[in-house]
């Protein structure tokens, strides 16, 4: 996944889940990764894959803002059931 310039973060990804192909628009929180997403369109609960460190990096068009600013220290949220969370196509 491609970074950002630290001076514009993209708060805005695209998430596609892996099981249905549904495609939603989110906005990202700003200080901690998302590590469930439950998608609107199965209601499959998306976690992050192997090695990422939530839904956005592994499901999302745009990685997570802490990814994007290489911030090392990054807090989970599990937000489950959001309407602001989207998923990645894989």
């Amino acid at each position: 996944m491609k970074k950002t310039d630290e001076n514009r973060i993209e708060l805005t990804s695209v998430l596609t889940c892996p099981e249905c192909g549904h495609v939603s628009t989110e906005t990202m929180p700003t200080d901690a990764c998302q590590y469930f997403y439950d998608c609107t369109g199965c209601g499959a609960v998306l976690r992050p894959l192997p090695g990422d460190c939530c839904v956005y990096c592994s499901y999302g068009t745009v990685p997570c803002p802490p990814v994007q600013t290489d911030t090392k220290t990054v807090t989970a949220t599990s937000s489950r059931n959001s309407q602001d969370r989207i998923p990645r196509k894989i």
